[in-house]
């Protein structure tokens, strides 16, 4: 019997998550809630599944037990499939007691784990990327270019091309070069797209628009090259492997003209979220073919009672009353009392309902029930899991100077409040 190729799935979930904090202060960064009902890593993993790979490994280091709860009661395979999503978290063994110090050193701290799949093909993901790939076709081209390694990229313009890797092309896809981050004033014209491979490979003529490839940090490498690359010390992908590798091996490029979006700082997580409420938002979440998993929650349907609400999400489990919400996205378990108003405002829920007895204890204790409280007003924030906010509260509304920065009980960040999980914003609060 010939031997099957196998390819298994790695996603990186990133360190501390210092640029989504205080959202990380709690929780690693792929277990940040997101769209109101999911968690970052449910893309990558969505991804997987819906391409027909079911053997996939998460790297993380920092505040693992949350996503350790979500992956155990959400990612449960059949026997018969031989699938798992399985968590391996920084270990100290005989032959290190470091950390993770990078993306690249992350894996090659784990090869061992890897080998028992005698895989033939690793598929490097992200952990903090919004979009929806055929991960098969991309393994699929892989194999049939020839190539050690493969890159997804995305045709960008030359204004986008400042933040990101980009790459050099010939016209049969093959990358030659590799230039980290560009300087909006640098000439990079040697690294345009070849309007040949542009044509052949998504139909379209290169122009001001795509004319430019940045890699979207998913690699797919021959599992023996995987290992030699990182038969040294070198410790991030991005920066270190990835333009060495370009230099000595045949490397590709797999063109990706979908929606895609980096969602790892807070200005990125919060207009992204909010773009999921509005009426043509960039990415579909409502595609059956492919969907985006998570946790059942097997909880009610959401319960609204004399509300004005617009362009919003409201995720299940809510009971909103007499509010007025616009341009906002309500989490799990939300209770929002009456006179309440929201705009821009990212609720991500509660992870239980209060009794009333606990209620009647926060009455005694003079603190404010889990969720919105009567005649609160909020624009432009992001509300973290089983936030107490009271009755009267103005946030972010009134015209006064916020210093940035993180603060008892919330953070600013590029203009947006965010109150942390477990926060208690007591009556009449303005900030």
């Amino acid at each position: 019997m010939v031997k099957k190729e196998k390819a298994i799935a790695i996603v990186l979930g990133g360190g501390k998550g210092t640029r989504l904090y205080p959202l990380t202060m709690d929780r690693s960064k792929p277990a940040v809630p997101f769209a109101g009902k999911y968690r970052l890593v449910d893309i990558p993993i969505s991804n997987c599944i819906n391409s027909g790979i079911r053997q996939i490994y998460i790297l993380t280091q920092f505040n693992s037990a949350s996503l350790h709860n979500h992956i155990s009661n959400t990612y449960i395979f059949d026997t018969f499939s031989n699938g798992f999503v399985e968590i391996l978290a920084a270990e100290q063994t005989y032959h290190s007691e470091s950390w993770y110090q990078g993306t690249a050193d992350a894996v090659r701290k784990n090869l061992k784990h890897f080998h028992d799949q005698n895989a033939d093909y690793y598929i490097i993901l992200s952990g903090d990327q919004l979009y929806r790939m055929d991960i098969q076709e991309m393994l699929d081209r892989h194999i049939a270019s020839g190539a050690e390694l493969t890159i997804a990229a995305k045709p960008i313009s030359r204004k986008d091309a400042t933040g990101l890797g980009i790459i050099g092309s010939d016209e049969k896809g093959y990358i030659t070069k590799f230039f980290e981050k560009p300087a909006n004033d640098l000439d990079i014209s040697e690294y345009k797209t070849p309007n040949a491979y542009m044509e052949e490979t998504l139909g379209k003529k290169v122009d001001t628009s795509n004319e430019y490839l940045a890699s979207m940090g998913i690699y797919i490498f021959n599992a023996k090259t995987m290992e030699e690359v990182l038969n040294n010390d070198k410790t991030d992908f991005g920066k270190e492997v990835i333009p060495e590798v370009i230099k000595t091996r045949k490397v590709a490029a797999f063109l990706f003209d979908g929606f895609w979006e980096d969602i790892g700082t807070i200005k990125a997580f919060y207009e992204t979220n909010l773009d999921l409420a509005s009426i043509n938002p960039h990415f579909n979440f409502y595609d059956e073919a492919m969907p985006i998993y998570t946790h059942r929650r097997h909880l009610p349907a959401t319960k609204v009672n004399f509300c004005n609400i617009s362009c919003s999400l409201a995720s299940e489990g809510s009971i909103i009353t007499n509010a007025y919400i616009v341009n906002s996205i309500i989490g799990v378990r939300t209770l929002i009392e009456s006179g309440a108003s929201l705009d821009g405002v990212y609720c991500m829920g509660a992870s239980f309902y209060e009794t009333d007895e606990q209620k009647n204890e926060n009455s005694r204790k003079g603190i404010p029930n889990i969720g919105i409280g009567k005649g609160t007003i909020i624009r432009k924030a992001i509300i973290d899991q089983n936030a107490r906010i009271g009755d009267g509260c103005r946030i972010g509304i009134d015209d006064i100077p916020r210093q940035e920065g993180d603060f008892a009980m919330y953070s600013i960040h590029d203009g947006i409040i965010i109150i942390n999980k477990n926060a208690v914003i007591k009556n009449g609060t303005v900030m």
